[in-house]
């Protein structure tokens, strides 16, 4: 008896990637910080709006910055002005800011009774984990995001990393500086990460008009 070569018969799958935008998440524009940043102290959320602050002046990728400890940037009681710390993908040290805002809104969270003995400073509420997970600090973003009426899809953690380095190199055309500040090893690398040559590509696009 012949048996005919009947197709494999597969389960259906979704794409994983289906219903998403894939490739780097957009930084936020000035405008959208700004809403997030004021939607956090009307509501007095103490810890988010110090990690908001955070994320954007430490430029700090969500492996390292949910690390972040209190004795990294405190000195004498006080918050510094600048920071170092080892980076968990390169194992390379970076420096960053805390800008005045940033200062007054992480010494209001550490100021908070919940913070007392946390070695952390962004403590998890699960008494297993040391810390938030990337996953918790994902799932703040979208909800920073959406508050505002932003598509959740388009941004990520990443687009915190590159809001202030996006403005920076618009303003000054520094990607040298970029490259210290995003801790990056390989000039391609920053080049690749902000997009710079379609961006520079398309502003002198759309100078001319035929």
């Amino acid at each position: 008896m012949e048996i005919s070569n009947l197709p494999a018969i597969r389960a259906h799958r979704s794409a994983w990637n289906k219903g998403r935008i894939v490739g780097q998440k957009r930084p936020l524009k000035p405008k959208h910080v700004w809403a997030i940043r004021v939607r956090l102290e009307l509501a007095e959320n103490y810890r988010n709006l110090a990690l908001f602050n955070m994320a954007i002046d430490s430029k700090l990728r969500s492996c390292d910055l949910i690390k972040l400890r209190v004795s990294d940037v405190t000195a004498s009681g006080q918050i510094r002005e600048r920071a170092s710390v080892l980076q968990s993908k390169t194992e390379n040290p970076v420096q960053f800011e805390i800008s005045e805002g940033t200062r007054t809104s992480v010494m209001k969270w550490i100021d908070d009774p919940s913070m007392i003995g946390s070695e952390y400073l962004w403590p998890s509420r699960f008494h297993e984990r040391p810390h938030i997970s990337t996953r918790q600090y994902a799932r703040i973003v979208r909800g920073w995001v959406t508050s505002i009426g932003l598509e959740a899809t388009a941004f990520g953690t990443h687009s915190l990393r590159r809001t202030k380095v996006t403005q920076i190199y618009k303003k000054t055309g520094n990607l040298r500086a970029v490259q210290l500040l995003l801790g990056h090893t390989k000039m391609d690398s920053t080049v690749r990460y902000l997009g710079v040559e379609l961006e520079d590509a398309l502003s002198i696009s759309e100078t001319i008009e035929i």
